[in-house]
């Protein structure tokens, strides 16, 4: 375990203790040669708060360890703050080939987001697949891909034996300066190919890891039956000794013709292995909600990281999906916050700033080890389940609990500026995190169906394009009608609202000026503005934290399927884009 001190000498941020900063908590994957040791990956640290970092490093596995280097100007980071650079070593040399993670412990008792972990994982013997099986349809331009990373450029040289031009490799993106390199075996259907197997090689070159350099068997299935889809590829899922059942469902899709018939899904070696009388892990097929539904329990299991692969089958051509799974199981301690994991209740998006009254969820570990629960009435507590949330050090309205979520209200009186939150529960706190407070921090809710909004049209349909969702009622939006939006975190209203406190019916609670929001409707040139002003924004009657917007659709208004759509509040206070349909 390495100790060192880092000095703050610039005060950008004014804070009453260490507040710690990585450059980054996720490296790789890296490309390791077989027997060879991989290179030293660095991540800048540096304190955005007062008075002086002490931490230590902890990591999960012998192979991956950390050490501080001397402290010098911030590179990632910029300015001329000074940095310190966590050097991780990869002794990998004795690993067999294949992919390994490991979790660096960032820790330091007196700082505000500590601790933190840094994921590293590598990949002995590279990440270029050595086979690969496509399935498209007959349709002309269906495709399918295979996805991996590199650290190094490549070039793809393909061969097909039939079907014609079916295969190629494209890179995906730009990367980004921890050198991960995104790219994808692509098979797409040219159109009039028959059903069928066909084969074709794809030979990669130019990488500076020689076993990158190889030639990939590629098989493009063309079929007319299902083709299955998973989501997610794989489950990581937490619990404590003692603590609850995890339950999570995995989405199943279809992305070929026909449909998808979900059939009973199998559970492959679980460890530890239990008598079948007694499994740690369950899966279970609910096809009439179209899920495989996973169940991990931790009551006889001890502390330490589990795993076991879930089988999705179906009648699609690609059945037999395999969802690796693994459960860490921690020991039972003190509520645990992430770094970052206060988020908006709306896009969930790291790193963003909330509005004061905003719904907002705290992330991590051991907040109840009961069962989840949430609130029943109004006003909503500051006390639920044993459990509490405090926003520099003043409790705040809990809306749910869970043993890695937390859902609660932002306070309206909540200082401007970095905010620090804990957790307690059963008397025992988190760690604090911090989290950037504005007076007016719109976002627009998210339906969950692509990027379209949550709003209603006046006959309380959604305005999404007719026929997209079975059994819900949607239409397009019209000229001159007027729909209702619905938001989070615009901010104080007059009249004021008491925290956890539902919204009144008369007078209603509105956003005023100089913060009035305008609606932004359609696809914007620079410079241009198609403002709508809202005929109502406020909190939304009998809810806690809910804004809603009525506002009219102009009669020159965009039509089409995506229209897009975002909310202001003055130049510089912009809300996330989302998307409704307008004929």
């Amino acid at each position: 375990m390495n100790t060192f001190r880092c000095f703050l000498l610039s005060s950008a941020v004014a804070f009453a203790a260490p507040l710690l900063r990585l450059s980054e908590t996720a490296i790789g994957p890296v490309s390791v040669a077989p027997g060879s040791n991989g290179p030293t990956r660095t991540v800048e640290m540096t304190n955005a708060g007062d008075g002086t970092l002490s931490v230590t490093f902890r990591s999960s596995v012998p192979w991956a360890t950390a050490s501080a280097g001397a402290p010098r100007a911030c590179g990632i980071f910029g300015g001329s703050n000074n940095c310190t650079p966590i050097n991780i070593a990869l002794n990998t040399s004795s690993l067999a080939a294949g992919t390994y993670t490991a979790a660096i412990t960032v820790s330091d008792p007196n700082a505000v987001d500590a601790p933190q972990v840094i994921t590293v994982t590598v990949a002995v013997g590279g990440t270029v697949p050595d086979n690969v099986t496509l399935f498209v349809t007959p349709d002309a331009g269906s495709r399918d891909s295979a996805r991996f990373v590199t650290n190094s450029v490549l070039q793809g040289a393909p061969s097909t034996s039939g079907g014609g031009n079916w295969l190629a490799l494209a890179f995906e993106g730009s990367g980004s300066f921890a050198f991960t390199l995104p790219y994808a075996i692509v098979a797409s259907n040219p159109g009039g190919i028959a059903e069928g197997s066909y084969n074709g090689t794809l030979r990669t070159t130019g990488s500076a890891l020689a076993v990158d350099n190889k030639t990939v068997n590629v098989t493009m299935r063309v079929t007319a039956q299902p083709i299955m889809t998973v989501s997610p590829a794989a489950l990581n899922l937490k619990s404590a000794v003692g603590g609850p059942e995890v339950v999570v469902n995995v989405a199943i899709g279809n992305r070929g013709r026909g449909t998808i018939s979900i059939l009973a899904p199998a559970v492959e070696n679980p460890t530890p292995a239990l008598a079948a009388a007694n499994p740690w892990i369950t899966a279970e097929a609910f096809p009439q909600f179209g899920v495989v539904q996973v169940k991990a329990n931790p009551a006889a299991l001890g502390a330490g990281l589990h795993t076991a692969t879930v089988v999705v089958n179906s009648n699609g051509v690609n059945t037999g999906i395999r969802v690796p799974v693994t459960f860490e199981v921690s020991p039972r301690g003190a509520p645990f916050a992430n770094a970052g994991g206060v988020l908006n209740n709306a896009t969930f998006a790291r790193g963003d700033t909330l509005g004061r009254g905003a719904i907002a969820a705290v992330f991590g570990e051991q907040f109840t080890n009961s069962a989840p629960v949430a609130a029943t009435s109004l006003p909503l507590q500051q006390t639920l389940a044993g459990t509490r949330v405090l926003v520099n050090n003043q409790p705040a309205p809990v809306y749910f609990v869970s043993y890695g979520q937390i859902n609660f209200q932002i306070p309206f009186d909540a200082a401007i500026g970095t905010a620090t939150v804990v957790v307690e529960s059963g008397g025992q706190r988190s760690n604090p995190v911090s989290v950037p407070i504005a007076n007016n921090a719109p976002r627009l809710l998210r339906l969950g169906i692509g990027e379209y909004g949550i709003a209603v049209n006046s006959d309380q349909s959604f305005p999404l394009p007719r026929n997209s969702v079975s059994g819900v009622n949607v239409r397009p939006a019209r000229a001159g009608e007027t729909l209702v939006v619905y938001a989070i975190g615009l901010g104080p209203t007059t009249p004021g609202v008491a925290n956890g406190a539902g919204s009144p019916q008369s007078p209603l609670a509105e956003v005023t000026a100089p913060r009035r929001p305008l609606m932004q409707i359609g696809t914007l040139a620079f410079g241009e503005s198609d403002a709508v002003t809202p005929l109502f924004s406020g909190l939304t009657p009998g809810f806690v934290g809910l804004y809603q917007i009525n506002v009219t659709l102009p009669q020159n208004v965009q039509r089409g399927p995506r229209v897009p759509m975002f909310l202001t509040m003055g130049n510089n206070i912009v809300s996330n884009t989302v998307e409704l349909a307008i004929e």
